[in-house]
Formats: structure tokens, sequence, C-alpha cells
């Protein structure tokens, strides 16, 4: 059973980030940092490399400790007291936040020696212990969503850069995540190849209610499919509202100067 919200938790945000601070070495990357975001929300991250986008993806999905300030999923904070290790916390805690996120990389990280169908199910149920024959079935109908039933058998090597983002979409499916993370998931791929991977992100967009916190440089896509944009810069958002504002009358000469750089 997952711990109830805790004080201060507005059952109306399932991501939230509030004072955060987080450091590599002497450099500050995210800066007394403050986010929210509503459940079912579509929010998309741009900026400049560096400027602490992915930070914030990484530090959801427990790959990044943070030094100051407070982070929530669905209402469970990523500290607890008398926790230990640079999250402060127990490895079962962060078990327990895992289970509740998923992310897409834009290195795809899929296992080289298993098989697709092995790559999506391993998660199921190793970690939620679900029956081997349930997590097939969840597989197969992940597979056919994104539109590779046809190489459940194969290995990562056999595919194609743009069919390893769509096996690495639906193995993060497979978990039943609250919130699913996109790092910049096209910009390993060829060109040629962009426009498969963006339509099933498209998709999920469109027809599932899930929370949706994306990276990425593609300007027109992240019009397209947010409900809200935040330009991220020095480690703040600088500026942030729906797309048709950040992209057709954003209010900050660095949005402006960004946008122009990215659009041509």
């Amino acid at each position: 059973m997952s711990p109830p919200a805790e004080p201060g938790t507005a059952p109306d945000e399932i991501i939230r980030f509030e004072k955060v601070t987080k450091r590599f070495g002497p450099l500050t990357v995210l800066d007394d940092f403050d986010f929210h975001v509503a459940p079912g929300e579509k929010v998309t991250l741009i900026g400049p490399s560096g400027s602490g986008k992915s930070t914030v993806l990484r530090i959801l999905m427990t790959l990044e400790p943070f030094q100051q300030g407070r982070v929530e999923l669905d209402g469970i904070s990523y500290h607890e007291p008398g926790g230990k290790g640079p999250f402060k916390a127990s490895p079962r805690h962060l078990r327990e936040i895992r289970t509740r996120v998923g992310m897409v990389f834009q290195g795809f990280n899929l296992f080289p020696h298993m098989t697709v169908l092995r790559n999506i199910i391993e998660a199921p149920v190793a970690v939620l212990k679900i029956p081997k024959e349930e997590a097939i079935e969840r597989a197969t109908g992940l597979l056919d969503l994104v539109g590779l039933a046809d190489k459940k058998d194969a290995y990562p090597r056999q595919l194609s850069g743009g069919q390893k983002q769509r096996v690495a979409i639906a193995r993060a499916l497979a978990m039943r995540p609250r919130v699913i993370l996109f790092d910049e998931p096209t910009s390993a791929l060829d060109p040629q190849l962009v426009g498969e991977v963006l339509n099933v992100i498209r998709d999920l967009a469109h027809e599932h209610d899930l929370t949706m916190l994306m990276v990425t440089h593609e300007m027109r896509f992240a019009r397209e499919i947010s409900d809200r944009v935040c330009f991220f810069d020095q480690g703040r958002i600088a500026e942030q509202g729906a797309p048709e504002e950040i992209f057709g009358e954003p209010r900050e000469e660095r949005t402006r100067e960004f946008l122009q750089s990215v659009l041509g």
C-alpha cells in the first residue's frame, strides 16, 4: 500500500518541486527550483543545453539526488524520516516511487541479451511481482500499441533506432506508471526515423490520460501535444505558459532568442 499524501500536498498536483537545489560539484544546475504538474497534464521542457531540464527528469526517476528542497510524486516525498544515503530514503521507499514513474531515455537502454518481449516483461515480473503470463499479455498489447507486434522475439540488435525507441516506450508503459518521462526521445535517431517515434508519443498524449513530462528540441511537436511549455534558463523556469503563448508571443527576450535560434 502506498503511503498517504503528506500534509501540504494538493490533490491536484502529481509532481511537486519546492525550493530544490541540485549541484554537481561547484556547478548549480537547479537553483531554488519550484515546479508543479497536475495529473494528466502534458508538459514540455525546453531551453538551452545545461539549463537543468534533463536533471528534473533524472531526479524524478531517482537517478540523481538533490541537495536541498523537497520533491514529491503522487503525494510521496523523495525523502523519508530517518532515511539514509544520498536520497535520504530507504531502498524500499525509492522502489515505491519507481513503480509510479517510467522514463524513456534518448539512448534506448534496452538489454541487448534479451528479446523485445523479455525486455518489456522483466520489470513487471521482477518489481511488481506480476505473474509471467499476465505480463506477457500486457506486453503483447503494448507492442501492438506501438506497432511492433511482429518483433516480440527479435533482439535489440535486429531493430532500427526508431523500433528500439518504440520498444522502450512499451517497456515504460508496462509498469503502468502514473507519470511517464521522455528525455530527448528522438535525439539519437536518424531524421527519417523521428516521425515514427513522435507518432507513438502523439497517440499517447491524445488518447491516454497519462501525465507526461518531456524534454525535446522538436519545437513544432512540443507545440502540438503540450498543455504547458516551460522555458528553462540557468536552473530556473524563466517563462511558462500555453504553447500558443510561448511559441506565439513569448514575453521574455531570452525565450525569443532561444526560439529564433532553434526554429530559424
